[in-house]
Parts: structure tokens; C-alpha cells; sequence
């Protein structure tokens, strides 16, 4: 912590660890540099860039991902690339809902939770809508794979 000129005292921000896979590190990076403006609109999908506390390290961890939207809510999907397991943010975000979602130039703070099994049915089919390819990685796959719904805290609507 420092004291600026004015008296006012900042807290030096926590650093965040990018996606370890070079294309998503890449993408992220534009994301934030552009404030969105490279990046959100990604391959004709929007994506969002969500930041969960790494469960055993307590590290920030970034990653960005394609989303829906429900109502005022954001939605994810945790396909993990159709893989057998969850992927960690997902592992992360269940450990500690609070996360912080970048989407375009607004950055804020958002509760996660999994879709319940009376949401997943519709919710699904939306995001389904959006991406085909869950189809597949769902049909490939044991685990059934999470819908994550990510409700903004401390926003109010004008």
C-alpha cells in the first residue's frame, strides 16, 4: 500500500494469472488491452473474461469463455472443451462463488452458482443455440457438463 499525493490510500492490485494455453492467454490479452474492443466479439461468438480465486493457491485465474445471457444474468458453460473432466475455473468458482467478469469495457463483481437441474433444460437449450458444439461435448461425455449462471452484484439498473 501507498499514500497518494491527496492523501488517499491505494491498495496495489492483486495480480492475475492468464489462461496457460497460449491462444486463450493471446485472446485475453487483447480483451484487456482494447477494453473489449478486440476480443469480445471473438469468431462470431461473445466472450467475456471471468477471474475465480484458484482453490488451493488463492491465485487470481483469468480465462475467457463464450456467454449468454438470462434476464440481467451472464451464462457459461463448463465444456471444458468436451474433456471428461471439469475445467478448473469451474472447480475454482464452486470453492468461491464471488468472481469478476469483464464483458466488453465493464469490469464488475459476479455471484456464480450451477444451474439447478429445473433451470439446465432451458438454459441449455439456449446455450446450445449459441454454440453447437456443446451438443457434441455433451454427447461425448459421462459427467453431464454445468451450466454456470453469473449474477452481477452491486449493479444497480438505470
Amino acid at each position: 500500500m501507498h499514500v497518494e499525493p491527496e492523501g488517499i490510500r491505494v491498495e496495489p492490485a492483486e495480480e492475475i494469472t492468464d489462461s496457460p494455453t497460449d491462444w486463450v492467454a493471446a485472446h485475453i490479452r487483447d480483451y484487456v488491452e482494447s477494453k473489449g474492443e478486440i476480443g469480445h466479439d471473438f469468431n462470431g461468438y461473445a466472450t467475456l473474461l471471468l477471474t475465480t480465486r484458484g482453490r488451493r493457491t488463492g491465485t487470481l485465474r483469468r480465462t475467457a469463455l463464450i456467454y449468454g445471457r438470462h434476464h440481467d444474468d451472464y451464462l457459461i458453460v463448463a465444456s471444458n472443451g468436451g474433456e471428461p473432466k471439469h475445467p478448473a475455473w469451474y472447480l475454482n468458482l464452486t470453492a468461491d462463488p464471488m468472481v469478476t467478469l469483464q464483458v466488453g469495457a465493464d469490469s464488475f463483481q459476479a455471484r456464480a452458482r450451477t444451474a439447478t437441474t429445473t433451470e439446465r433444460p432451458a438454459l441449455w437449450q439456449k446455450m446450445t443455440e449459441l454454440f453447437e458444439p456443446y451438443i457434441n461435448y455433451q454427447m461425448g461425455n459421462d459427467r453431464e457438463i454445468p451450466i454456470v449462471i453469473l449474477e452481477p452484484v452491486g449493479i444497480t439498473a438505470n
